[in-house]
């Protein structure tokens, strides 16, 4: 009997998509069944060890007497929602680069001098 809660019964929106850096924020208002709920859907799913060392660090700590804080954002501002913006514009390019004189350093077929 799977125990793992399905996706749309997770308490993160968009879980799957919270990058392993930004975790450790975004677990911290949620509560011990919260973080079991996630911790159980992460074995089942992905079972990847930072996120499940992540998760196992705060229900130890929620269960050390830690408080959970904070609110949980209903949308993610570190995954691009919507329309995708190019991070390179023409204001934002850097110079071209031309080879230098004396050939392409990087062609091993061009003599150097």
């Amino acid at each position: 009997m799977n125990d793992a809660p399905r996706h749309d019964e997770l308490p993160l929106p968009d879980y799957d998509h919270i990058p392993v850096g930004m975790l450790a924020t975004r677990i911290h208002s949620l509560d011990g069944q919260g973080v079991s709920a996630l911790l159980s859907y992460e074995r089942e799913h992905g079972n990847r060890l930072p996120v499940v060392q992540v998760l196992e660090h705060r229900l130890n700590a929620l269960g050390r007497g830690a408080e959970p804080g904070g609110t949980i954002p209903d949308e993610l501002p570190e995954v691009s929602q919507g329309r995708h913006e190019p991070s390179v514009t023409p204001a934002t390019t850097g110079p071209k680069i031309n080879p230098p004189s004396h050939g392409d350093p990087t062609n091993p077929t061009q003599p150097r001098r």
